[in-house]
């Protein structure tokens, strides 16, 4: 099991990600991250039956979250940005599903 991150990571990750000139693949991301986060919570709130409903929307919506994920890091590295932030969020789909969720939170808070 990997650790849980601290909000100053979190910030971290984010500022390295916020700055890469790949703008849209960020705001894809992001997009990304809020429909996971959001149907995560639905599918927690659900009962049984709505949760096997909700099976193969939830892992569309994660499998697309990785994507994105893979996908600006690996242009922030071919430009020659800094894209150590791939690494903080590890490998394991259930750690980037939990980082999906750590920046929705953490723009819910900036948003204030």
């Amino acid at each position: 099991m990997e650790a849980v991150m601290s909000v100053d990571q979190i910030r971290k990750i984010y500022a390295q990600m916020r700055a890469t000139q790949y703008q849209s693949l960020l705001d894809h991301l992001i997009k990304a991250a809020v429909s996971y986060a959001r149907i995560r919570v639905d599918w927690q709130l659900a009962n049984q039956e709505k949760r096997r409903e909700m099976d193969d929307l939830r892992s569309r919506a994660h499998t697309a979250f990785i994507d994105a994920c893979n996908i600006l890091s690996r242009n922030m590295g071919n430009a020659g940005e800094d894209n150590s932030w791939r690494i903080w969020i590890g490998e394991n789909r259930q750690s980037i599903g939990d980082f999906a969720c750590y920046l929705h939170c953490l723009l819910g808070i900036v948003a204030r």
